[in-house]
């Protein structure tokens, strides 16, 4: 669990890369001194980084007055990285906010991280862009600045997709009606793609909330889509002409990483052969272990030990996230008949059948019959509507994982049992049996 919790934390989104300048007076165009046709309000998108929080990207809105040389970077993606971050993140309460940052600054430091800088000039009415200046300027006030974070639905990059709407009157959500490209679980896995094992472990801890369909709003909580949006959008002007949102992109400065890949990582098959070949050791560790060496006991209890801790303890979090945290992303999770809290003690008999455990043995055989049973009512139910989640990739995984355990201790003590039989039991069965 102390592992696990640090993991979570890319469901965050992006942190701050840039120190904000706390400025000592309102901005210009939050005062009224500013001139619509001498503002330029553009959005800027950060690419991915390295870091886990940073693998989603980032943005930014940048207001500039030309006459009076002040321009100013508006960043939402702040928040308090204090000795009860952690709480407060995992029960789902984590609070962000906006401040304002140096541009120059922000841009250089972005350079030296590695990543993409890439700007929009919006193409608004001097009436729409005084309208952004002066929300963006109250926004920015202790009373107004805050808000509660939640991944998918208002994080850093929404609350510049709702600033530009109403900019808009409303342009963009109309527009943004039409289905998205990809469900939120395709975008995940997607952007998390730099790393299988962070990948599969977001699969497992994400209910069915990702995976109904999405409009194209919904799809603008990445900055990258957002930006494919503005691009793409059509206004209409105040005289009844139609005329394009940006007015001119221009890129400050292109990284050398790879792109985000445009469609989520084929991973179903792997994980299935590495489920099957997981299970499969243990059939085969069991047979080896009938010739009378201990190191078969010994490698079959450490393993148990590793899927203890790989699968018990994210099932455990995902258990307790359910039950006590405001994360309803992780409610009622179909993985959890594949991996819960029952996983974990696997853990401790996995110790004690390395110790060589007789206890220990006959525990682990209704153990994992269970795992292995809550593990195929889980795909039995998959025929009802109710039962939609998309996760095939972990049932490839570890439903064969649990089936392989109980076939193998199931199999080694009905051999155990046929050994210690009395030699004229079996054909006094066999008689009692013949018609």
């Amino acid at each position: 669990m102390p592992r696990l919790v640090p993991l979570l934390i890319c469901l965050i989104g992006p942190l701050l890369l840039a120190a904000p300048v706390h400025a000592a007076a309102r901005p210009p165009w939050g005062t009224g001194e500013s001139r619509g046709e001498d503002l330029v309000i553009s959005l800027v998108t950060f690419s991915p980084g390295d870091d886990v929080a940073s693998w989603w990207g980032h943005g930014s809105l940048v207001v500039e007055d030309t006459r009076l040389g002040k321009q100013r970077l508006y960043n939402y993606g702040m928040f308090s990285f204090d000795s009860t971050m952690l709480s407060r993140y995992a029960m789902g309460r984590l609070e962000f906010w906006v401040d304002e940052a140096s541009v120059a600054g922000t841009y250089r430091h972005y350079e030296a991280l590695d990543r993409d800088v890439r700007v929009q000039v919006l193409n608004l009415t001097p009436e729409q862009r005084l309208l952004m200046g002066s929300l963006l300027a109250d926004n920015v006030l202790p009373e107004n600045r805050e808000y509660l974070y939640h991944h998918y639905d208002d994080n850093c990059v929404t609350r510049l997709r709702d600033m530009i709407d109403r900019a808009v009157g409303g342009q963009l959500r109309q527009a943004d009606r039409a289905p998205a490209r990809m469900t939120l679980r395709e975008h995940t896995r997607r952007y998390t793609a730099v790393s299988p094992p962070m990948s599969v472990l977001l699969d497992f801890l994400m209910n069915d909330e990702i995976d109904r369909p999405i409009t194209r709003w919904e799809e603008a909580f990445l900055p990258d889509e957002l930006e494919r949006q503005v691009a793409a959008l059509q206004v209409e002007r105040p005289d009844g002409q139609k005329a394009p949102l940006l007015a001119k992109g221009w890129t400050y400065f292109q990284s050398d990483r790879p792109a985000v890949p445009e469609q989520p990582p084929g991973y179903a098959p792997w994980m299935l052969v590495m489920g099957l070949a997981v299970g499969a050791s243990a059939l085969g560790l069991m047979a080896w272990g009938r010739r009378g060496s201990r190191w078969p006991r010994v490698l079959l209890g450490l393993e148990h030990v590793v899927l203890g801790l790989v699968f018990g303890l994210p099932g455990t979090a995902l258990f307790i996230m359910w039950l006590v945290t405001n994360h309803t992303v992780t409610y009622r999770n179909e993985n959890l008949f594949l991996a819960n809290p029952v996983t974990l003690l696997l853990v401790p008999l996995g110790l004690q059948f390395a110790w060589g455990s007789v206890k220990a043995r006959a525990r682990l055989v209704t153990l994992w019959c269970v795992l292995a049973g809550l593990g195929g009512l889980g795909l039995v139910l998959k025929v009802l509507p109710l039962f939609n989640q998309d996760n095939w990739r972990l049932i490839a995984l570890l439903l064969p994982i649990s089936v392989g355990f109980a076939g193998a201790f199931w199999l080694d003590r009905v051999r155990s049992r046929a050994t210690l039989r009395p030699p004229g039991e079996q054909s006094l069965s066999s008689s009692l049996k013949t018609p």
